[in-house]
């Protein structure tokens, strides 16, 4: 009895000094920008991720009480109610909320493996693993401070669950059941996307039963009800099923059903569709396409957004290893550690899921790291706890553990200290969105590009056309035409999307009962104003947009955002509208070159990758070509933030412009149809269509403009 209470403390002190550990590491961000304004907004730190915004609208408009039909705030989501839950419970503002709960939420990660580790007997490998775990490279990256996002429980809730399933394969112990059932429902309601893990979870329990433990009844049990809490049902349907099968199972006259329980789940998730959403994140994820295309209608064919969008890329090895354990050095331990660490404790097979998830990374993208982060450092740990095992003496033992645990966290610490990541926007550009709230309504459209959506939704409460979460190819695309193309036909496309995107929602809830029943197909805008102005070729639809079209009925207003960094993308957000919809032919990409590092001798400005820029002859040379510049513009800033522009033209009848932004130091070549376009005319020139356009809010980090059409 003296040792199970020596151990329980033991184990409450490793935990209580792992999780401290956690949250000092994550505070280090917190201090190196403790007096740089430019990261607050009202005296207050913003987070660091532009998904986060998403959430905390969600708990903003749960805490107020106000949501309106279709503008896509998460008040169902648990990361938004949760939020909601402890804003109103705690004493703290919502802004220190949204930014620390991360440090606090993530650093409960070092409970499970310190727990796993207790049933292997190696407290001290628990505390190593923990420590290492916890500021992981990619863990830490995800679940830093301000990184306000699901991440801060993803990891730790199916570590949960692998701590539940090998307890509960161990121990045989009833109450077990009950907790990996309650484990995945959480998971699932924290995040939705949980059901790939957890059917791996199941599969090799599966598979470790018809091996080693055919006989055992018990894993049987514990199969079905983890079924059941996977099954594709609302939650609460789950739950009972969960609880009413944990009842059977206390019941011993009932054992001899136990594999037609089984059977029956194992039917019911298939017939509930349990396995679609598995199979749309490997297409989504390791299936990708660069196109998709539309299976009904016109087939129209859409950049695909997975193309873009870099957690979905293809990463080096060292930056795999790094990610993963912090050093390439530390990932071949920690691989090496874990296979000799399942071959003396079988038990941590189990964690195999988690550690090929993390492995997809390689051909789904570096996001996908995090999850190998926590079980390979188990790896590692125990080979620092088998070394200090063959130490002769307590105080060798112990200055191998401290000396081979310092290596191992130093990489990752040197990491934390150098990831100086910012905040999503800076305090200027959070006054515009917070001016911007009080001209614009709840029900007006702010267009920008996606990466701006959920940050305009939480400051100017106003309502978006894309975002982080929705950003297919098909709605990209009315977006991208209206940032790329010139003022006119920019202007009617923003009309007709806006008006298009308010009739698709009115239409799916005037027919939810015939969408569901006959299962119908919605088209996306761009497809419907082609069938609903007469054409069957988009191309001929989008030409005519050129002409005096009629425009459908305004309904609200339309604001522009346009920022400054959106230069640095503009490239990408041209590409979504840069193809032909109806044969995925991609056209001829737009010249757009921006230099920020450039050195002028006498007249020739060298603007990097072997541009070079003639001011006295108005000529540029690109890939040893020298042509002729069609105009030279200078754009400034005065001491007030006056704008003046002004522009020389040398060759009228010439494709290139050359921009020198003077109070940005930065130089932009570009050819005849970028230079027209909404883009630049708008933000980088101030020179718009005042029939068409009128200025709202006019800074040199922004510009906001009013849609009159």
């Amino acid at each position: 009895m003296n040792n199970l209470k020596k151990e329980t403390k033991l184990t409450l002190l490793y935990i209580a000094v792992a999780f401290s550990f956690s949250v000092a590491v994550r505070m280090i961000w917190f201090y190196q920008f403790a007096n740089y304004e430019a990261f607050k907004f009202n005296s207050e730190f913003m987070i660091n991720t532009n998904d986060g915004y998403y959430w905390a609208e969600g708990a903003r408009d749960i805490l107020s009480g106000i949501s309106q039909a279709n503008d896509l705030s998460p008040i169902t989501s648990a990361t938004s109610q949760l939020t909601a839950l402890l804003a109103f419970v705690l004493p703290f503002s919502f802004e220190s909320l949204i930014l620390f709960m991360p440090v606090f939420l993530s650093s409960l990660i070092v409970i499970p493996i310190i727990l796993i580790a207790k049933n292997l007997d190696n407290l001290n490998m628990g505390l190593i693993a923990a420590l290492l775990a916890s500021i992981g490279w990619s863990y830490y990256n995800r679940t830093m401070i301000g990184y306000y996002d699901t991440d801060m429980l993803n990891i730790v809730l199916p570590m949960f669950l692998l701590w539940s399933i090998i307890w509960a394969i161990k121990t045989n112990e009833d109450k077990y059941l009950i907790i990996t059932a309650i484990d995945i429902l959480i998971y699932r309601w924290w995040y939705p996307q949980s059901y790939s893990l957890e059917f791996s979870f199941f599969a090799l329990i599966l598979l470790y039963a018809l091996i080693w433990d055919r006989k055992n009844t018990y894993n049987y049990k514990l199969l079905a009800i983890m079924m059941l809490a996977m099954i594709g049902v609302e939650g609460y349907i789950r739950l009972v099923l969960v609880l009413g099968i944990f009842y059977i199972y206390k019941q011993k006259r009932f054992d001899k059903y136990i594999y037609y329980i089984l059977g029956a789940s194992i039917l019911i998730f298939f017939a509930s569709g349990g396995f679609n959403p598995i199979w749309g994140n490997l297409k989504g994820y390791v299936f990708k396409d660069a196109v998709s295309v539309g299976e009904e209608g016109l087939k129209l064919h859409f950049y695909s957004v997975m193309q873009t969008v870099k957690e979905a890329g293809h990463i080096s090895f060292e930056m795999f290893t790094n990610r993963i354990s912090g050093h390439v050095v530390t990932f071949v331990a920690s691989v090496g550690g874990f296979i000799y660490l399942a071959y003396r404790h079988k038990i941590m097979l189990f964690g195999l899921p988690l550690i090929g998830l993390g492995f997809l990374a390689y051909v789904g993208g570096l996001r996908f790291t995090i999850y190998a982060v926590p079980v390979l450092a188990f790896g590692a740990a125990f080979l620092i706890t088998e070394a200090a095992r063959y130490m002769p003496t307590k105080r060798l033992k112990f200055l191998t553990i401290t000396a081979l645990s310092m290596a191992i966290l130093y990489p990752n610490i040197a990491h934390v200290q150098e990831y100086m990541v910012p905040t999503v926007f800076n305090a200027d550009e959070v006054e515009i969105l917070d001016t911007l709230k009080n001209r614009a309504g709840r029900e007006d459209y702010v267009v920008s590009w996606w990466d701006y959506g959920y940050p305009l939704r939480y400051y100017s409460d106003v309502k978006t056309l894309i975002d982080g979460g929705k950003h297919s190819g098909a709605v990209n695309f009315p977006v991208s035409f209206i940032l790329t193309n010139p003022q006119d036909v920019s202007a009617k496309m923003a009309r007709l999307d806006v008006e298009y995107t308010e009739k698709t929602f009115k239409f799916k809830e005037d027919n939810k009962e015939l969408i569901r029943d006959k299962n119908l197909t919605i088209f996306s805008n761009i497809e419907q104003m082609t069938k609903d102005y007469g054409f069957s070729d988009t191309n001929d639809f989008l030409l005519s947009l050129q002409t005096d079209i009629k425009l459908p009925d305004k309904t609200r207003d339309i604001y522009l955002y346009l920022p400054y960094r959106m230069l640095d993308i503009y490239p990408t957000v041209e590409m979504f509208s840069n193809i032909n919809l109806m044969n995925a032919k991609m056209k001829e990409r737009s010249l757009f070159y921006v230099s920020k590092m450039f050195k002028q001798e006498q007249n020739i400005i060298n603007l990097g990758y072997g541009i070079l820029f003639d001011t006295q002859n108005a000529t540029i040379t690109i890939n040893n070509r020298k042509m002729p510049v069609k105009r030279f513009v200078q754009t400034s800033y005065s001491q007030n933030m006056k704008f003046s522009k002004d522009i020389q033209v040398s060759n009228p009848a010439e494709n290139i412009t050359v921009i020198y932004m003077s109070s940005f130091n930065t130089f932009l070549v570009v050819d005849e149809k970028t230079y027209n376009s909404l883009y630049v005319q708008l933000m980088l020139l101030e020179e718009y269509d005042k029939t068409l356009f009128e200025e709202v809010i006019m800074t040199p980090q922004a510009k906001v403009y009013r849609l009159k059409v």
